[in-house]
């Protein structure tokens, strides 16, 4: 059965977003970025809310030509283009190659899919991720910490929920980042 995981980018004060919806502030550096591409390796489905999903299907354009872009930024995009996408959205019609459009979030659906998938799920953007804690389908999460406060936006974790987690693994990269990887305690 194939794992739901949240990972995502967030300030020490636990936002994805600054309050003009900027994710800029979050440090990409080489050694971050090859760590997200080979945490991507494994995964074979991404879930999408429309926002999030907005901002990543720059990755099914983005040249793999040798020389546009470094290496690890290729096999990143090409990685996402290999993978099923599934976004959640009301309003999106046009879609990406490999992508699907829901228009509603139907946790049974999600249980069927982590029952039938060989690899594993990720699921994007905090909205949706908080559907899926709401319904006990989140099984990881991944917070990759960036050492700076925002004051406001839009958090990682959405209010009014609870789940207790357990810390399985940390690491902490040159730049000040820190990866949390927590398993939900069900």
């Amino acid at each position: 059965m194939a794992k739901l995981i949240y990972p995502i980018n967030v300030s020490l004060d636990g936002y994805m977003e600054d309050e003009s919806g900027n994710i800029e502030w979050s440090i990409s550096d080489d050694e971050v970025f090859a760590f997200w591409t080979e945490f991507q390796r494994p995964i074979g489905t991404y879930l999408y809310g429309r926002g999030m999903y907005e901002s990543m299907v720059y990755w099914e354009t983005a040249s793999a030509k040798k020389g546009d872009h470094p290496e690890v930024m290729r096999e990143f995009a090409q990685i996402w283009r290999d993978a099923e996408k599934i976004v959640y959205s009301r309003t999106l019609h046009a879609s990406s190659a490999r992508t699907r459009i829901e228009r509603e979030f139907d946790p049974d659906a999600i249980r069927r899919l982590k029952e039938s998938s060989e690899a594993d799920i990720t699921i994007g953007g905090p909205e949706l991720a908080g559907q899926a804690m709401s319904a006990g389908l989140i099984d990881e999460c991944h917070l990759l910490v960036n050492p700076i406060v925002l004051g406001g936006g839009k958090r990682a974790l959405q209010d009014n929920l609870r789940m207790r987690l357990e810390l399985i693994g940390e690491r902490c990269f040159r730049s000040g980042v820190v990866h949390l990887h927590y398993r939900v305690i069900v």
